[in-house]
């Protein structure tokens, strides 16, 4: 009888209702599940890194860490069993900054940060086929950089808010109204100033700008403000990004914005306010023909913000070889193709498809946040040694852009 009022209930339902009733229901089990992996708060908190990382990630030796350690210089980190020592993120920075000024010939490399001059870098990871890892690949460059030393800002501009929820928030919940990018993009007297929407990390050196369906309003209000001929200047749909990235530009040295998975307004907007676009590409031959398309799709849309007044003077483009399993015989012949086609504009290295960034990604992780043994150290290794070369490639990129 139970099973037969349920389908009564479910038949009576509109399309639309029922929907909606999956959505809460989904919603309310992912907030249930994020608290049970984030209690008491559902707050996210990154972990200590080990001297052996540290010593990695800064560039020195692990006995140099030790001498420092020994002689009270630097910061003092955390002394456990067998005095194994660690350092928060926090004291990585720390480190770095005392680094550049005890080896001020070495300071570029332990502090890296944008000089008077540096412009500020504005990287897009754009491609509208899923499962292109776009969302991860976002996230493992901002926190890479923010590891080698860098003031990251990190913006979702999806609607879905995949990058968002990585960093511990909650679209439905977590986000209110006018809090996305969408306060400091709009057309009307809600427009907020953008350091009132920009969010700090558990991730110290990572600013957020979070995303969720607001975002959507955008591509609805901007045919209607057109319309009206409201924009001038740098109110012009395609130029309001820029302007709302420029306000705390003196805060950051690098911008990476997670594109929406469609080639719209918002889009535009990214592509306008880059100096560097990533495109992710997964080396199946469906993923190679759908980047075709994309790649039409994208000369035509800057072929329409150059013919509205909007410049697109990109410092460089790269394609990112994602999912990639170096032992497919078909993937390695695809990605020959893509380096025989465009040369130099494709990383020479490789993302590799590796279960370790799965299950990293299963508790909204990414390996630099999971202990070395969570996911196996054979596989965490590997995956991680791929993730730092491609994300290595890109910073070498941005140092090149300042003449370093």
């Amino acid at each position: 009888m139970d099973s037969l009022a349920e389908d009564s209930v479910t038949m009576s339902e509109t399309t639309s209702a029922r929907i909606a009733r999956h959505a809460a229901i989904l919603s309310g089990q992912l907030r249930s599940l994020a608290t049970t992996l984030f209690p008491p708060s559902a707050s996210k908190s990154l972990r200590s890194f080990t001297s052996g990382e540290v010593a990695r990630i800064a560039g020195v030796s692990d006995g140099y860490l030790r001498q420092l350690s020994l002689d009270g210089l630097g910061p003092s980190p955390t002394t456990g069993i067998g005095g194994r020592r660690s350092y928060t993120l926090a004291q990585i920075h720390e480190l770095r900054g005392y680094l550049a000024t005890a080896r001020p010939r070495e300071a570029l490399e332990f502090l890296p940060r944008r000089r008077p001059g540096d412009k500020l870098q504005i990287i897009t990871v754009a491609n509208f086929k899923g499962g292109s890892a776009k969302t991860t690949t976002a996230l493992y460059l901002s926190q890479y950089l923010a590891l080698a030393g860098f003031r990251v800002l990190a913006i979702d501009l999806d609607p879905q808010a995949s990058l968002s929820a990585m960093f511990g928030y909650q679209p439905e919940f977590d986000i209110a109204a006018n809090e996305t990018l969408y306060g400091a993009i709009r057309y009307d007297e809600h427009r907020r100033p953008m350091h009132e929407v920009v969010r700090p990390t558990y991730f110290d050196g990572i600013g957020l700008v979070p995303g969720n369906l607001e975002l959507m309003e955008f591509e609805h209000t901007t045919p209607r403000a057109m319309v009206e001929r409201r924009e001038r200047g740098h109110d012009l749909f395609f130029r309001r990004i820029a302007s709302a990235i420029d306000q705390v530009a003196d805060d950051y040295d690098v911008v990476v914005i997670d594109c929406p998975p469609q080639l719209g307004y918002l889009t535009m907007g990214a592509l306008n306010a880059a100096t560097a676009m990533l495109v992710t590409i997964h080396p199946q031959m469906v993923d190679v023909a759908s980047m075709s398309q994309f790649l039409l799709m994208t000369s035509d849309l800057m072929s329409v913000i150059e013919e509205a007044g909007g410049r697109l003077d990109h410092d460089f483009i790269r394609y990112v070889i994602t999912r990639h399993d170096p032992n497919d015989v078909p993937e390695a012949q695809i990605v020959a193709l893509l380096r025989t086609l465009f040369g130099s504009d494709v990383l020479q290295a490789t993302v590799w498809k590796s279960t370790a960034i799965a299950n990293a990604g299963l508790t909204k992780q990414s390996l630099y946040e999971l202990e070395r043994g969570a996911v196996g150290r054979g596989a965490y290794d590997r995956a991680l040694e791929s993730v730092d070369a491609v994300n290595a490639e890109i910073a070498q990129l941005l140092k090149k852009v300042w003449g370093r």
